[in-house]
């Protein structure tokens, strides 16, 4: 079987998807709601700090992987043009949520996140971890909803009346 360049980015793309929405989801799912119940907020905000360190660098490389991948599917197919359409709504919330998370995670969580998180942690540890907790909320349904939408865009589904 031949495997062309077009069938690695489409495979690769996939991959960094789904290795870096279900990390966010497994943060949002299981590892903030079992730091809810550790005994001291010095254990939960060490805690979270090891796993979610660990994880960010996880999430860069899929976001770079998805986000390259995704530019030369667009470049190598032409369709660019389809942002003028809005039968192609799920590639802006594609970009968008892209977007989001590579600011997120190259410049706002190196420069000024860890930071934010360890002071307001020390201050007031049960609402930062709601905050915290609320905002990977938003972020894992935008996430889905992108998913869900691209799924089914890119298989010819269609707002219907269009």
């Amino acid at each position: 079987m031949y495997i062309d360049g077009f069938m690695m980015a489409r495979a690769l793309h996939i991959l960094g998807v789904v290795l870096w929405i279900g990390g966010v989801a497994m943060v949002t799912l299981v590892l903030l709601p079992a730091i809810k119940n550790f005994p001291t907020n010095e254990n939960r905000v060490a805690f979270f700090e090891k796993i979610e360190s660990r994880f960010a660098w996880q999430a860069r490389i899929t976001t770079l992987l998805t986000g390259l991948s995704g530019f030369y599917m667009l470049e190598v197919m032409g369709a660019w043009i389809r942002f003028s359409d809005v039968n192609y709504w799920w590639m802006y919330t594609m970009i968008i949520v892209w977007g989001i998370f590579t600011i997120m995670l190259f410049i706002l969580e190196p420069l000024i996140l860890h930071d934010w998180f360890i002071k307001q942690a020390e201050k007031n540890p049960e609402a930062t971890f709601k905050r915290i907790q609320f905002m990977h909320w938003i972020l894992l349904t935008i996430s889905l909803l992108t998913v869900f939408g691209a799924v089914i865009g890119s298989h010819g589904g269609q707002f219907s009346g269009y």
